[in-house]
């Protein structure tokens, strides 16, 4: 008889098992399905930016040349590399977020938490985020620029994995992380932005405004969008010029550093430089930051709907 009991209780510790780690690991599942798909469709203004901040001209006369040069395909180089930095960055940002919220809100006897401390949450979790995804935003960052260069010092990568294997051989491990400072700096500005403002926001319309979910979601979503553009951009200016920089026939190359390269940008073009292409990365950042939440809210209705 006990040992019938037994064999029934079995199953359900099993299944119980199952819910407590979907429970752990669903924020973080959520948060990179949410970022790839985002990612599919902002992939082609994400190559347009990085090529404006490479100096190669307007919005209109890169997507010209885009077109003309390379083709259709071309908006989509680097896709794979996208996909990889959201299924490391994004589900790791995201999901210690969520985490990391949930608990402080625990503690705080289930009420809103200010917008302090949900600044301070954004940025250790955009801190989290940047260093489990800096191999691949690397990677990317390489392959949107590899078209930009003489076709001697070209690349050639096939795809986010034959980079990271190239990077890794012929740099060693470390060089995977070249950048990892202002890569960091950037993504705790960036997630300080759009994080922070997104949960206030949601507060804002839903609790003041009395907006719907749809509306909520939408406005709160572009009020992160703009936060996350505007924090983020002298960082990604300073991360992109790291990242894509060849040395020259004597080995040296144009910075020495994240702060070099801030000192020398602030030097030759002023603070204003450091928001070049900001209409354009604005557009690629805040659709992308948007769709994000979209996604998000979508998938976690459709995980009630299906009581997963």
């Amino acid at each position: 008889m006990a040992d019938a009991k037994q064999q029934q209780q079995q199953p359900q510790q099993a299944a119980a098992a199952a819910t407590g780690v979907w429970k752990t690991i669903k924020p973080f599942v959520n948060g990179g399905a949410s970022g790839m798909l985002a990612t599919c469709v902002i992939q082609p203004i994400d190559m347009v930016k990085v090529k404006i901040q490479l100096g190669e001209g307007s919005a209109g006369q890169v997507t010209k040349n885009m077109l003309a040069n390379e083709g259709i395909r071309s908006f989509y180089k680097g896709l794979s590399a996208g996909l990889l930095r959201q299924a490391t960055y994004t589900t790791a940002r995201l999901g210690s977020f969520r985490v990391l919220t949930n608990k402080a809100i625990e503690k705080n006897e289930g009420k809103p938490l200010p917008l302090i401390q949900k600044a301070f949450i954004g940025l250790t979790a955009g801190a989290i985020g940047a260093c489990v995804g800096s191999p691949a935003d690397l990677a990317l960052i390489r392959m949107q620029a590899d078209s930009t260069l003489p076709v001697a010092q070209r690349r050639n990568y096939k795809n986010a994995f034959h980079a990271l294997y190239r990077i890794t051989a012929d740099e060693g491990v470390l060089a995977l992380w070249k950048g990892a400072g202002p890569t960091v700096v950037r993504a705790m500005a960036l997630n300080m932005g759009m994080l922070a403002s997104y949960d206030q926001s949601v507060e804002l319309f839903r609790d003041k405004f009395g907006a719907g979910e749809v509306s909520t979601v939408i406005g709160a979503s572009a009020v992160s969008g703009f936060f996350a553009s505007a924090c983020s951009l002298p960082f990604d200016y300073v991360k992109t010029q790291i990242q894509k920089m060849q040395p020259d026939a004597n080995g040296k190359y144009p910075y020495t550093g994240s702060l070099d390269c801030a000192m020398k940008t602030l030097k030759s073009g002023g603070p204003f430089k450091f928001y070049t292409g900001f209409p354009v990365y604005c557009v690629r950042i805040a659709p992308h930051v948007m769709m994000t939440w979209i996604f998000l809210n979508q998938i976690q209705k459709f995980e009630k709907k299906i009581g997963i």
